[in-house]
């Protein structure tokens, strides 16, 4: 092989190589196999929480959020996929956080006590919505300007009429 001959073909596996390493890259997720069991969950609002996020059991990963759908009343039905050996009480709770302020949402699951267990396709009657950023905020303003105006009032109160006036002469 020529010199040239030789580059045009190391370059060509360069090339061949880049192209795996972006296929494998942004390709998509890998085909895994279907473990454990599906379970349902209803929410008003699911803001920011999509497919392939956490679904954790006192702070430990139990499951992933494995599909969305919307019910005839338009509430976001969400389906957990739960491991293999979590199983939950048929009273147990779920509810979406955020990893900080402004972090990534996860399900979070509080069990409940009844003896029957959440079977494959069963469904979590008891969730709570998502809390959007800006609705939190908008509260915490609403519930500052309560109180400054409550302090002004009381401050209003305060001064009397009298108090006001200077002694006459």
């Amino acid at each position: 092989m020529t010199r040239s001959t030789l580059e045009i073909v190391v370059g060509g596996v360069v090339l061949v190589v880049l192209a795996m390493v972006f296929a494998f890259a942004y390709g998509g997720p890998m085909v895994t196999p279907v473990n454990g069991y599906a379970i349902r969950a209803s929410f008003g609002k699911i803001d920011g929480l999509s497919g392939g996020d956490e679904v954790r059991l006192s702070g430990i990963k139990v499951g992933t959020v494995e599909q969305q759908t919307l019910d005839e009343a338009y509430r976001a039905v969400l389906t957990l996929r739960m491991d293999e050996g979590v199983f939950l009480p048929t009273d147990s709770s779920a509810a979406i956080h955020t990893d900080g302020l402004f972090g990534s949402k996860f399900i979070v699951l509080d069990p409940g006590g009844d003896v029957e267990m959440l079977k494959d396709g069963g469904e979590i009657q008891y969730t709570q919505d998502a809390m959007v950023v800006t609705d939190l905020l908008e509260l915490i303003i609403s519930e500052g300007k309560a109180r400054q105006g409550q302090a002004k009032a009381s401050n209003r109160t305060e001064k009397s009429p009298a108090s006001d006036r200077g002694s006459a002469p």
